[in-house]
């Protein structure tokens, strides 16, 4: 049996400060944990969701990154004001959130079907 439906992994590696690639914690990723969890807990979703942190996801300069199982949709940049809208968009309705997508080759197809 199946645990979860989806799964969803934000990063929170912390890098020295001097790092060039930037580190996810240092742009808000601990927060978007807390922001995803609450908001999966408060719509019931909790038997079927999950919201995880992560060690490095290799995306760090793309952060804040997360990425979303089974269907491996990598985003980027994402903000506490993106949390509602991939929960609702991607989570709920099966239609991962494109702007957000990281855009590079190794990350996300160009076209997702779901």
């Amino acid at each position: 049996m199946k645990r979860y439906e989806k799964h969803i992994f934000i990063c929170e590696n912390k890098r020295p400060t001097d790092d060039p690639r930037g580190c996810c914690s240092d742009k808000g990723s601990v927060e978007l944990r807390a922001k995803f969890k609450q908001r999966i807990k408060e719509l019931g979703l909790k038997s079927e969701v999950r919201a995880n942190a992560s060690g490095c996801l290799d995306a760090c300069e793309f952060g804040a990154s997360v990425v979303v199982y089974p269907e491996q949709i990598w985003y980027g940049g994402v903000t506490l004001d993106d949390v509602e809208e991939i929960i609702q968009s991607h989570i709920i309705n099966n239609k991962p959130v494109k702007r957000l997508f990281i855009k590079h080759p190794k990350f996300n197809k160009d076209e997702v079907e779901i």
